[in-house]
């Protein structure tokens, strides 16, 4: 007699959970559209015109107007320049006055700062909006000024050269009447006028933004630091540039892209682009195509050049504060 053992009974279909996909929230995409539509139509399209136009030799109005074609040429515009000795003049122009720039801004920005800080509220606030108002004015304005305070015969500077006694100007500057001095004949000058000038417009920004970051710094650290003997120097180094440390760094890399990127201040003050031994990269794009004979090919190559550069910083800006983000 056989025994039959009968097997344990199994489910026949073991229900497997099933992870049920989360309903895609479409409404901060749609909120987000009308400005990504904005930025299509004023930003990239006007930029893929310009890597398009880089490719082609373009030498005429009519050209871009559409009533003839444009001869395609690769990557000879690129050659040109690339090859070209006084794209590296320009170049070497460009980074040595943003590193100056930028250098000179922060280091005035933080002082006006660490100053702003340790004035009382109303006080602070009253030279917090006076400083201001040399950053809210627009670039072209302000420069206009400025070349008027350096002009040859009735600007403020000349005037105070002139009312120096004649002995004591022959013995340190070698000519008592600076009536008719060029103040931007010189490239040593004019990238010092230049200089004075975009530094003058960009410190306050700097300098409210450091005012804002000394503002999260515990005060408890400070006063602990000078009970135990530290100086204002050593404070700084210690305790408030390390907990500033990110902000800073992003200062760093915005004042970087403004810098490089500075049109209007140089424009105005050289009076057009017949001054090439002081071009930047900017005024070297807009005299390659717009100075006859017009090169509008040449111009845009230069001009993409440019976006290359200031989209590597920007990336560093981005992951910057991608960072601070995930470690705030």
């Amino acid at each position: 007699m056989t025994t039959l053992t009968e097997a344990p009974e199994t489910p026949a279909a073991r229900e497997i959970p099933v992870r049920r996909r989360r309903p895609v929230d479409r409404l901060p995409y749609l909120l987000l559209l009308p400005c990504l539509v904005v930025i299509g139509v004023l930003l990239l399209w006007p930029l893929g015109q310009v890597v398009v136009m880089s490719f082609h030799q373009l030498n005429n109005v009519r050209q871009l107007r559409g009533d003839r074609e444009w001869p395609w040429v690769g990557l000879g515009n690129y050659t040109q320049i690339l090859g070209d000795p006084f794209f590296l003049t320009v170049l070497r122009n460009t980074v040595l006055f943003a590193v100056a720039n930028v250098v000179l801004t922060m280091i005035l920005g933080t002082l006006v700062g660490l100053l702003l800080n340790r004035l009382g509220r109303k006080m602070a606030t009253f030279v917090a909006s006076c400083v201001m108002l040399a950053w809210a004015t627009p670039a072209l304005t302000g420069t206009i000024v400025w070349k008027w305070i350096f002009d040859d015969t009735s600007g403020l500077v000349t005037w105070l050269f002139n009312a120096l006694p004649d002995g004591v100007s022959e013995t340190l500057f070698g000519r008592s009447d600076w009536t008719g001095y060029g103040w931007f004949n010189s490239p040593l000058l004019f990238f010092s006028i230049l200089t004075l000038v975009v530094v003058w417009h960009s410190f306050p920004f700097i300098a409210v933004s450091v005012l804002a970051g000394l503002k999260s710094v515990p005060s408890e650290l400070h006063e602990a630091a000078r009970v135990d003997g530290a100086g204002p120097w050593r404070v700084f180094w210690r305790i408030t540039f390390p907990l500033l440390r990110p902000v800073f760094g992003i200062l760093i890399v915005l004042s970087t892209i403004w810098d490089f990127k500075v049109f209007t201040q140089q424009f105005v003050l050289a009076g057009g682009t017949q001054d090439r031994p002081t071009f930047m990269l900017s005024i070297y794009s807009y005299a390659e195509a717009f100075s006859p004979p017009p090169k509008y090919g040449l111009g845009a190559a230069i001009a993409v050049i440019l976006t290359l550069i200031l989209l590597v910083v920007t990336g560093v800006y981005v992951r910057m504060v991608l960072k601070q983000e995930d470690e705030s």
